[in-house]
């Protein structure tokens, strides 16, 4: 299954969408619950993206607190008998458009969370054809080739939005590629795992630490060597935000790939002597 699939979840009471388009997490539509914590009420913004713990909240929560979660439709408590097998607290159940559950824990900061599908090879068609990402036979495919180009009227190479990037480490030359996702060692107020979606203008991420968005990350590494990404000769030509370097392959050729550093910011680019020979279809953003 691909990693970073958005999850549609609905409320398990009334039946009604959670989704909130307006609002994105990790540059995809959030789940939109009421919270309640510490006597105080307010609303919270999950991540769809299976596996990401990004979340934001006109309200505190403290690490450690309960969270009482409700439907901002029917105003019913969302929660169950279930405990969560890490910490004891109740966890809060939703269900999958495409049928079956996920639930996640209540305890602020915990991260267990388990998703049950009702027919796995029923969800697993469905998640492909309603989310538009290319089933296992296309992702195994285009493993197989280079990045897709076409050639434009002006002669210089397109790849096309949804090219798989084989991207690599400028330093020391080894893949960024691990389990069919852009690896990168993150720093922020902790130390973590980020990982982007490697096909071109799909813009799908998750982390193993919490980011909140439009925050600009301190550090984006090679998990193999160790060595910073992020370069002081250029900004972001969207935010003005510092941008990460990694390599990616053309049809003809290694190239230097940029990708800006602000949570949320879709902006990517190549370098000026490459504009000559390459373009990205679509590629104001990342």
């Amino acid at each position: 299954m691909y990693e970073l699939m958005s999850l549609r979840l609905k409320c398990v009471e009334c039946g009604r969408t959670l989704m909130d388009p307006e609002t994105l997490i990790d540059n995809e539509p959030s789940i939109r619950m009421d919270v309640e914590c510490c006597d105080q009420r307010g609303t919270i913004w999950l991540s769809s993206i299976y596996g990401s713990y990004n979340f934001k909240s006109d309200i505190g929560l403290p690490k450690g607190m309960v969270v009482g979660f409700y439907c901002p439709e029917c105003k019913q408590e969302i929660s169950s008998a279930a405990e969560c097998i890490s910490c004891g607290a109740p966890m809060v159940p939703f269900h999958l458009d495409m049928g079956g559950k996920v639930s996640i824990c209540s305890r602020a900061g915990c991260k267990n969370h388990f998703v049950e599908f009702e027919d796995l090879s029923i969800a697993l068609r469905k998640f492909y054809h309603e989310y538009g990402f290319p089933s296992g036979e296309q992702l195994e495919h285009r493993h197989e080739h280079e990045p897709q180009c076409l050639v434009a009227d002006d002669k210089r190479e397109i790849i096309e939005s949804g090219t798989f990037l084989h991207s690599y480490c400028p330093h020391c030359r080894k893949s960024l590629i691990h389990d069919d996702l852009l690896r990168l060692r993150i720093s922020s107020e902790e130390e973590g795992d980020l990982y982007l979606s490697p096909y071109l203008n799909v813009f799908s991420s998750k982390s193993t630490i919490f980011l909140p968005e439009d925050i600009i990350v301190s550090d984006l590494k090679c998990w193999h060597c160790d060595n910073s990404l992020i370069g002081h000769d250029r900004q972001c030509e969207r935010c003005g935000s510092p941008v990460a370097r990694i390599s990616v392959t053309a049809r003809t050729k290694l190239i230097d790939f940029y990708i800006c550093t602000k949570k949320g910011c879709k902006w990517h680019g190549l370098k000026e002597e490459d504009l000559y020979d390459i373009r990205l279809e679509d590629s104001l953003e990342w």
